[in-house]
C-alpha cells in the first residue's frame, strides 16, 4: 500500500496493530481523524495516554478499575457468597450486561495454554485460593465461566481440582454458549440464560 505521507504511514501501521483492524480499516480511521477538528484527535490521544498511565487492576478480583478496589468488590449490594471466575475483564463486562448475576468476580488473566507458554503460575489461580482463605467461609459457590474451548476446559478442570479441598459448590455456566466460542461475542440473552441455568462442574 502506497502512502502520500510518512506520517500517515506511521499512524496506519500503529492503528493496524489493534485486533480486528487491517490496513484498509486503519487507513480509513486515520483519514477520518485528519478530517476531524484537531481538538478531537488530541482528546482521543490524551484519553489513551491517561488510560495507560492511570488504569489499575482491582486488588481483590483483578478486573480493570480506576482505583485499588473496583466498584463491584466495594458494593454492599453484591452477593458475596458467589464468585464467578472468568478469563478477562471483558468477560466481567459481558456478564454484567446480562443483568442476571449479582455476585462477585475473579479474573484469571487468561487460560492455560502450553502452546503460548501460559501455565497455571501465569494466571491468578493462587490469588483466588488466597482470597477464599481471607473470606473465611463467606464464599459458598464458585462459578467457572470460562470460554468453552479446549484451553478454557483445561483451565476449568485445573481450577476445580485446586478448589476440591475447600468443600465449595463449584458450578459451570450451562453450555448455551457455543463450544469453541468466546464469551465476548455471545449474545446477552444466551449468556444470561447460561448464567441462570448453571450446572455442577464435574
Amino acid at each position: 500500500m502506497e502512502f502520500p505521507s510518512k506520517l500517515i504511514e506511521e499512524a496506519v501501521t500503529e492503528v493496524a496493530k489493534l485486533p480486528g483492524i487491517g490496513k484498509k480499516t486503519a487507513l480509513r480511521l486515520v483519514l477520518h481523524l485528519i478530517k476531524e477538528h484537531e481538538s478531537k484527535t488530541q482528546a482521543l490521544a490524551q484519553a489513551l495516554v491517561r488510560l495507560r498511565e492511570n488504569i489499575r487492576f482491582c486488588k481483590n478480583c483483578h478486573t480493570i478499575s480506576d482505583e485499588d478496589e473496583c466498584t463491584i468488590c466495594r458494593s454492599h449490594r453484591r452477593d458475596r457468597s458467589v464468585i464467578c471466575v472468568v478469563e478477562e475483564s471483558k468477560d466481567v463486562m459481558a456478564i454484567e450486561n446480562t443483568a442476571q448475576y449479582n455476585g462477585l468476580y475473579h479474573v484469571l488473566g487468561g487460560v492455560i495454554s502450553p502452546m503460548h507458554g501460559i501455565g497455571p503460575s501465569e494466571l491468578k489461580i493462587d490469588s483466588l485460593l488466597a482470597r477464599l482463605g481471607r473470606m473465611s467461609g463467606e464464599a459458598r459457590e464458585i462459578i467457572l465461566a470460562l470460554s468453552p474451548t479446549l484451553e478454557g476446559d483445561t483451565t476449568a478442570f485445573y481450577v476445580n481440582k485446586k478448589l476440591a479441598p475447600l468443600s465449595l459448590r463449584v458450578t459451570a455456566i450451562a453450555r448455551g454458549v457455543a463450544v469453541g466460542g468466546e464469551l465476548e461475542y455471545t449474545d446477552e440473552i444466551t449468556l444470561g440464560r447460561s448464567i441462570s441455568a448453571r450446572v455442577l462442574f464435574h
